[in-house]
């Protein structure tokens, strides 16, 4: 049976853009920027567009053209049936992400739906959020959002390409809207100033790099086997390499807008706060970290603001500070709204990729598409429950697969690195229908940077773990860590275990369908 296209390149690449766009891109990156100093983090990560993401996304592209199936399948293709469990690995990253990420993009629905209601923002910041979290409410858009992502992706890559089509200019409204609403607020200059101008000095310090790699790693979609399965459904005719420079590209473009509107909204918001506390102390209470450097008598400053909000967590930032700082503008019940349901526009898309992933994974092994999908939205939102049910939960979730993504990245150059890095290059990327040829720089980066770059920030990540927690590091069941070395090895242990031993049952299943 010949197998399903996408209908046109457009179509295509807006489907692989909601696939990389989604929380990483909103909640996360304008955090890690601003908490590494703006301009010289913006460095590091373009170096890292380039010496990571393109040249994994590059790897996906050709591996989807050449293989037409997921990654369990292209890994027997390219490295033999000892290898199944590699693939297998990938999937189950993939899959691991969407059990909790369908509960984070249940949040953001939840927080869309409350902003029109005008439920948020309340007197006391963070008072929504505390009762959202500790009741059993997050398991209801939870449902929503993977039910909502299988419905698309029952319906095959036309309806992925249709959802796209609609969702991704939507998305890009709104956070146009946004960007514009920002950059016009006085004060604005200061965020944009921040964001970008670049004290070279700072550029040896290694957290910076660290940070760049783990934020291009987590927010492009580079090495999850997303780009593989969608670019299984490529025309013949598809310009492979320029696709390939073109959606990572594309994708931290947004990153940057999201930055932009995030900090030019805190440079704009916060003086004028922290102003009125001298006279209201009571403005700022609820408000952590900030009011209590105010209190200490701390004048404004970009390090007050390192220091204070955007040393709290990716969700602190969005569901507790966002909704207070669009309180102080005009209209911004409006803005806030926008705002949230660009972030469940992108955390949808992002999740029906994910559901793309695991669905792929069955259909190869011989389900049926129906079968594979319902299998997949049962898995996901019965194993998201926890993550649903408990914050500490989650961020555990969030810490043990964010780790196994570095793994993920490397099993995929591994397997091109096995077929040979420069017929793969010739045969899959440089074929008859490109543009622009892919030269030799792309061979050394695969096989000699990528997996330096994967091992070294798997090992770093560890070594982090275990510098802030000597005591307790491998305790995979501490309750007051949940982001300790024990947790990664037990969790990553007993997969990579199950795999090896089921290795064999693996391959069979996709070499029988």
């Amino acid at each position: 049976m010949k197998q399903e296209r996408f209908g046109s390149r457009i179509g295509m690449m807006l489907a692989m853009l909601g696939m990389a766009v989604g929380t990483g891109n909103i909640w996360r990156f304008p955090r890690i920027a601003a908490k590494n100093g703006g301009g010289e983090f913006l460095v590091a990560w373009i170096a890292f567009l380039l010496l990571w993401s393109i040249p994994l996304i590059l790897l996906e592209f050709g591996m989807g053209r050449r293989t037409r199936s997921g990654p369990v399948r292209s890994f027997v293709d390219f490295m033999g049936p000892r290898r199944a469990w590699m693939g297998a690995f990938c999937v189950l990253v993939a899959a691991g992400i969407m059990c909790y990420y369908s509960v984070v993009a249940g949040w953001t629905a939840r927080y869309a739906l409350a902003s029109i209601l005008g439920e948020i923002p309340e007197s006391a910041p963070g008072a929504f959020w505390a009762r959202f979290t500790a009741s059993a409410w997050p398991i209801v858009p939870h449902a929503l959002m993977i039910g909502l992502a299988a419905f698309v992706v029952a319906r095959g890559a036309r309806a992925i390409e249709r959802a796209a089509l609609v969702l991704m200019p939507a998305l890009l409204v709104l956070l146009g809207i946004l960007v514009v609403r920002a950059v016009t607020l006085p004060g604005a200059s200061d965020g944009l100033s921040y964001l970008f101008s670049v004290d070279w000095s700072q550029l040896s310090r290694a957290r910076i790099w660290i940070e760049a790699l783990t934020q291009n790693a987590w927010d492009t979609g580079a090495g999850w086997g997303l780009v593989l399965c969608y670019a299984a459904y490529q025309r013949e005719r598809e310009d492979t390499a320029l696709n390939a420079f073109i959606l990572p590209s594309a994708n931290n473009l947004i990153s940057l807008m999201a930055g932009v509107m995030v900090l030019c909204t805190v440079f704009s918001v916060v003086p004028p706060l922290i102003a009125q506390a001298a006279d209201n102390p009571e403005s700022l209470r609820g408000l952590g970290s900030l009011e209590d450097a105010v209190s200490a008598g701390t004048p404004f400053s970009a390090q007050l603001m390192q220091q204070t909000i955007f040393s709290e967590d990716n969700a602190g930032i969005t569901f507790i500070w966002m909704p207070q700082l669009f309180r102080s503008l005009a209209f911004g019940r409006f803005f806030m709204a926008v705002f949230f349901l660009a972030l469940a526009v992108a955390a949808f898309t992002s999740l029906t990729a994910m559901v793309e992933v695991v669905t792929r994974a069955l259909t190869d092994s011989g389900m049926t598409r129906r079968t594979a999908v319902q299998t997949t939205a049962a898995g996901g939102f019965l194993l998201g429950l926890p993550s649903a049910l408990s914050l500490k939960v989650l961020e555990n979730q969030d810490w043990v697969w964010s780790m196994a993504l570095t793994l993920s990245g490397l099993f995929f150059a591994a397997a091109v690195i096995a077929k040979g890095v420069r017929s793969f290059r010739n045969a899959y990327l440089n074929h008859e229908h490109s543009d622009i040829a892919i030269g030799s720089w792309w061979d050394f980066t695969i096989s000699t940077l990528v997996p330096a770059e994967a091992i070294g920030l798997f090992l770093w990540l560890l070594y982090q773990a275990w510098r802030d927690d000597p005591e307790g590091w491998l305790h995979p069941f501490n309750p007051e860590n949940v982001f300790n070395v024990g947790t990664v090895l037990f969790q990553l242990g007993i997969v990579l275990a199950a795999l090896l031993i089921f290795n064999r049952r693996i391959a069979a299943s996709v070499s029988r369908s």
